[in-house]
C-alpha cells in the first residue's frame, strides 16, 4: 500500500512515467485529434500506454489530461465533456496503478494569454483550472502535476486554485525553459525557482519539456543547494528532428539512464521523461538509479542484545598500510585490474615486476565499469601470496546482498588480507550487461559500517563472531564530482562511519583537488590521490568523456594533442603526472597510480 505522496518522497527518488502524447501518437492517433478525448473514444489505447509504463517500472502514472481544461477542450467543441474526460483519465490510470503506484493528475497551461499581457481575465483562467482540478480530485488522484508551464503567473494561479479546492492535495509545479549559458540567465533560473520555492501552494517544484537531459543538468548545477523543496526533473528525449516529415526524438534510453544517475547525484526527488520518451527510456532509467538510490538510503543498524563487542586492533598493527597511515609515511600504490577470463598469469607477472620497488600496496578494483572479471578477492590473494606485497581488494555493493558482503569480508580476513576499499560500484547499465540488476542493499557507507562492526567482533545480526577482523578500511572520493558539495558531505559521512583512508578518482586538476582536500581536512582521514598517467591524446579523450568521475583540464588535453608519437605522448603523460604529484604532495598521504594498459614501467617512472 502506497504512502501519502509527499511522505514517500522523503524515503527516496520516485520514477515517473514517460511521454503520454508520444505514446498515443505511436499508437496511431493522428496529431490533429484531441488526445484527451481518446480517454472516451479508445480507452484501451490509454490503458495500453499505462500498462507499458507500469511494466517498465514507473512508480507514478500520469493521467491523459494535460489539455483537458474547458478552454483547450473548447477548441474541439468538447468543453461540456471536461469533467467526464478528466474523471475517466483517472479511472484508466488507476486501473493499471492499483494500490501500489501513484496517479498524478496532469494539468497543462490553458494556452491563452492572461491579463494584463493578454485579453483573458485571470478569473476565467482560474475558473477553467478549477473545473479540471475538481474533476481530477473527484476521480481520486494522489497529486496534481502542473507541467510544461512557461508563464509563472499562470502556474502560480493554477497552484493556488488547487489548494483552494483542496488544501491537502499535493501540488507539483513544473516550468518549461531552455538553457542558455549566460550570466544573466543563471540568475534568472535561480529567481524563477526561488519564486516557486517560496510559494506556499507548491509542494514540489521542477522542470520538464523544452530540452534534453544535458541542458537540464546544467540548470541543476546553477541552482543546486539553493532550493529547499523536493525537485522534479523530466527532460525531453533531446531536441526533435524532422525525419520524413515526422518529428523524431533521438536521445537513446541508454543516454537517459546515464543522466538519471547524474540527476540522482544532484539530489532530485522525482525523475521522469517528457516528449519523445517511451517505456524503454523509463525502464533504463529505473534500472540505473532505483536500486542504487535504495542502497544509498539504507542504513545498517546492528542490534545487540548485550554489548559483546571488543576493542578493535590498533590501526598501526593491522597491516603495513595501516602502520604507514599512522606514522605519516608516504604511500605508493599501483592499481592492477583483474583479467577477463580465467588466466591470472598476466596480472601476476605484472605484480612480480613490483617486487623490490618502493610500492607499499597493490590496489585491485572489483568489476570496474560493471565488467565481469576474475574477482578482486581471488586476484588479491594470489598476488599477495606470490609477491608478498600487500593488496587492497575493492568490495563492491552492486553485486552482493548484505549476507554476501559479510561473507566476502570474512573470507578476506581468513585469507590473510587486511586492507579493503569499500565502493558502491557502477550500476550495471554502465557495462556490457545492461539488463542485469544491481543489488545495492547498502552503499559504501553501509559497507564501511559493517566492516567496522566486524572489527569489533560483531556480525550483521548483532552476534559475536569467534574471532574479530582487523581491516584497514578505505573509501573512494571524487574531487571532480559534478555536484561537489554533496560529494564533500558524503566524505564526512564516510569518515564518521569509520573510513581509515580515502583514495580519489584520477585527478588532473590541482586546484580542484586542493580545494576538495581542504574542504574535508577536518575529517582527519588521510587522502591518497589517484594518478593516471596519460598514454595518448586518444586516451585522454576517452577518460574525459567515457569514464565516470574523471575530468581533464583543457590545458592538459592540449599538451597531449601536440604529441606526434606514442612514445612522446607516454613521456608527456608521465611528466604531467609527476608535476601533479610534486605540487600536491604536501596535502596528500600518497598516490595510487593507475598505469594505462597495465604498463608497470609507466607506473614506476611516475614514482621514480
Amino acid at each position: 500500500m502506497r504512502k501519502p505522496y509527499l511522505e514517500r518522497l522523503k524515503n527516496g527518488v520516485l520514477l515517473f512515467d514517460g511521454a503520454m502524447g508520444t505514446m498515443i501518437y505511436d499508437s496511431g492517433v493522428f496529431i490533429n485529434q484531441c488526445f484527451e478525448n481518446v480517454n472516451l473514444t479508445s480507452p484501451d489505447t490509454i490503458l495500453n500506454v499505462h500498462r507499458k509504463m507500469a511494466e517498465a517500472g514507473a512508480q507514478v502514472l500520469t493521467t491523459n489530461s494535460f489539455g483537458a481544461n474547458p478552454i483547450k477542450l473548447g477548441t474541439y467543441d468538447l468543453e461540456e465533456k471536461t469533467e467526464e474526460i478528466n474523471i475517466r483519465s483517472v479511472e484508466l490510470a488507476r486501473e493499471i496503478a492499483g494500490d501500489d503506484l501513484y496517479v498524478a493528475g496532469s494539468i497543462g497551461p490553458t494556452s491563452v494569454r492572461m491579463e494584463p499581457i493578454g485579453n483573458t481575465p485571470k478569473e476565467d483562467i482560474a475558473g477553467a483550472f478549477r473545473i479540471q482540478i475538481e474533476a481530477l480530485i473527484k476521480g481520486g488522484v494522489d497529486l496534481l502535476l502542473f507541467e510544461t508551464f512557461r508563464n509563472m503567473d499562470e502556474l502560480i494561479l493554477a497552484a493556488r486554485t488547487a489548494k483552494s479546492v483542496n488544501p491537502n492535495i499535493p501540488v507539483q509545479a513544473q516550468i518549461s525553459l531552455r538553457h542558455e549559458e549566460t550570466e544573466v540567465t543563471k540568475d534568472t533560473y535561480y529567481n524563477l525557482f526561488r519564486q516557486l520555492d517560496d510559494e506556499d501552494s507548491i509542494d514540489v517544484l521542477g522542470m520538464n519539456c523544452s530540452t534534453g537531459p544535458a541542458d537540464m543538468l546544467d540548470i541543476l548545477n546553477e541552482i543546486q543547494g539553493r532550493i529547499s523543496k523536493p525537485f522534479s526533473i523530466m527532460p525531453n528525449a533531446g531536441f526533435p528532428r524532422d525525419i520524413d516529415g515526422r518529428q523524431m526524438y533521438l536521445a537513446s534510453p541508454e543516454y537517459f539512464a546515464e543522466y538519471s544517475l547524474k540527476f540522482l547525484d544532484a539530489g532530485v526527488s522525482v525523475i521522469g521523461g517528457c516528449c519523445g520518451t517511451t517505456q524503454e527510456h523509463i525502464k533504463k532509467m529505473g534500472d540505473a538509479f532505483l536500486s542504487l538510490d535504495k542502497g544509498r538510503r539504507q542504513q545498517i543498524v546492528i542490534k545487540q542484545e548485550e554489548d559483546l563487542s571488543i576493542e578493535p586492533v590498533k590501526l598501526g598493527e593491522r597491516s603495513s598500510l595501516g602502520k604507514a597511515l599512522v606514522n605519516g609515511e608516504w604511500i605508493n600504490a599501483v592499481e592492477l585490474v583483474p583479467p577477463v577470463g580465467t588466466d591470472l598469469t598476466g596480472v601476476l607477472n605484472k605484480a612480480e615486476k613490483l617486487i623490490n620497488s618502493n610500492i607499499n600496496v597493490i590496489n585491485i578494483p572489483d568489476g570496474p565499469r560493471a565488467s565481469s572479471r576474475i574477482s578482486a578477492f581471488l586476484t588479491s590473494v594470489e598476488i599477495f601470496r606470490k609477491t608478498g606485497i600487500e593488496t587492497i581488494p575493492h568490495i563492491c555493493c552492486r553485486d552482493k546482498n548484505l549476507i554476501g558482503l559479510q561473507s566476502e569480508l570474512l573470507s578476506i580476513q581468513a585469507a590473510g588480507l587486511r586492507n579493503i576499499l569499500a565502493i558502491t560500484g557502477d550500476p550495471p547499465k554502465a557495462g556490457n550487461y545492461p539488463d542485469v540488476t544491481g543489488v545495492f542493499d547498502v552503499d559504501s557507507i553501509g559497507l564501511i559500517s559493517l566492516a567496522v562492526s566486524l572489527n569489533r567482533s560483531i556480525d550483521l545480526g548483532g552476534k559475536k563472531i569467534p574471532s574479530q577482523t582487523s581491516f584497514v578500511i578505505g573509501a573512494g572520493i571524487n574531487p571532480t564530482a559534478q555536484f561537489v558539495d554533496k560529494e564533500i558531505e558524503r566524505a564526512f559521512i564516510k569518515a564518521e562511519a569509520g573510513a581509515d583512508y580515502f583514495i580519489t578518482q584520477p585527478v588532473f586538476d590541482l586546484e580542484v583537488l586542493s580545494h576538495f582536500i581542504e574542504s574535508i581536512k577536518s575529517t582527519g582521514v588521510p587522502v591518497i590521490a589517484g594518478i593516471w598517467p596519460l598514454a595518448s591524446y586518444r586516451n585522454a579523450l576517452f577518460l574525459h568523456n567515457e569514464v565516470p568521475g574523471v575530468s581533464i583540464p583543457e590545458h592538459i588535453m592540449k599538451r597531449m594533442e601536440k604529441q606526434e608519437t606514442k612514445e612522446s605522448a607516454r613521456k608527456e603523460g608521465i611528466l604531467i603526472a609527476r608535476n601533479l604529484v610534486e605540487q600536491m604532495k604536501n596535502q596528500i598521504a600518497g598516490i595510487q597510480v593507475s598505469p594505462p594498459f597495465g604498463r608497470i614501467d609507466t607506473a614506476l617512472e611516475v614514482m621514480a
